[in-house]
């Protein structure tokens, strides 16, 4: 009996269809694994009896410039150390130092509290700058959902602290230069098509609590959602942001972003909005997205760009 031979042109084929998807799969996860160095745990300030901390993620070739991630959903945050580098590899494998953010979770802390919070993380590592390797005059800010919108509070609320305070971390300025998010909420006033809203001029509906004992309290409503609304407070110093959107976000419409854009432009500033067809409050290629982020603070952060603030 003869033994069966097979074709050259097939065996190439089936080392192909093996090989190949292989080296594809090894390749993705180079890419999402960069070779960093992580110090967890840092402490930048504190919330009643619970300390905030941030961890820095600094990769193996730095270019001098830091990007804050705000690690927050729902206005909840996780322990520090929790954060993945692999959901900013791009930015990493820029050079880009990344501070991993992370907050009290409401209800224990408002979302007000947290946004106090936020700002003091950027005076924190602006202040400790230098010895991160950053250039402190350069910040950029990312987040995605309520890391979304608190990144926008910085963008638009960010700035010099009192010079009178004894704390020299609370002296220096919140600003941040760049900022590139994920679907944020910008008007809590007007919540349009959003399924949180109740239609009731009140706080999201599964997020009454968060806004601490008065959000309830529709006359005090509306003076707590106006000030945790980036909308309401953007100037001519905003920096330059950019929004992925999904256009079925029914958590968080895309007429937040379309809102908040059109008045960026009524004072001047760039807002650029990019739309994902067919997404919703997230979707499977995000990480991918985060390529055009590392683009958007080269063309923002590195020296080359305009004067910062």
């Amino acid at each position: 009996m003869s033994r069966r031979r097979f074709p050259g042109w097939f065996l190439w084929g089936l080392l192909g269809l093996t090989v190949l998807p292989a080296s594809a799969l090894l390749g993705l996860y180079w890419y999402f694994h960069p070779a960093v160095h992580r110090s967890n745990g840092i402490i930048y300030g504190q919330r009643g009896e619970h300390p905030l901390a941030l961890d820095v993620i600094t990769p193996a070739r730095p270019n001098g410039l830091g990007v804050l991630v705000l690690v927050s959903g729902k206005w909840k945050s996780s322990a520090a150390g929790k954060f993945r580098e692999w959901l900013a590899a791009p930015i990493l494998r820029r050079g880009y130092t990344v501070f991993a953010i992370y907050h009290v979770s409401q209800p224990q802390a408002s979302v007000m509290e947290i946004i106090a919070d936020m700002h003091r993380a950027v005076r924190f590592v602006r202040h400790h700058a230098r010895e991160y390797g950053v250039d402190p005059r350069r910040l950029g800010v990312s987040g995605g959902s309520s890391g979304g919108h608190l990144s926008l509070m910085l963008a638009t609320r960010g700035g010099p602290g009192p010079r009178e305070t004894p704390d020299e971390v609370d002296r220096e300025s919140s600003s941040v230069q760049a900022v590139a998010v994920f679907f944020p909420v910008t008007d809590l006033l007007n919540q349009g098509a959003s399924t949180e809203n109740l239609h009731d001029g009140g706080p999201p509906r599964r997020f009454r609590r968060a806004f601490g004992p008065q959000g309830t309290n529709l006359s005090a409503w509306k003076v707590i959602g106006r000030e945790a609304s980036p909308i309401y407070h953007i100037t001519t110093n905003l920096p330059p942001v950019l929004i992925y959107h999904g256009d079925a976000d029914t958590l968080v419409p895309l007429e937040q972003s379309l809102w908040f854009k059109a008045r960026a432009r009524e004072q001047g500033r760039e807002v650029k909005l990019v739309v994902h067809p067919g997404g919703r409050h997230g979707w499977t290629t995000m990480v991918f997205d985060t390529r055009r982020f590392a683009d958007w603070f080269d063309q923002h952060l590195r020296p080359s760009s305009t004067a910062i603030p």
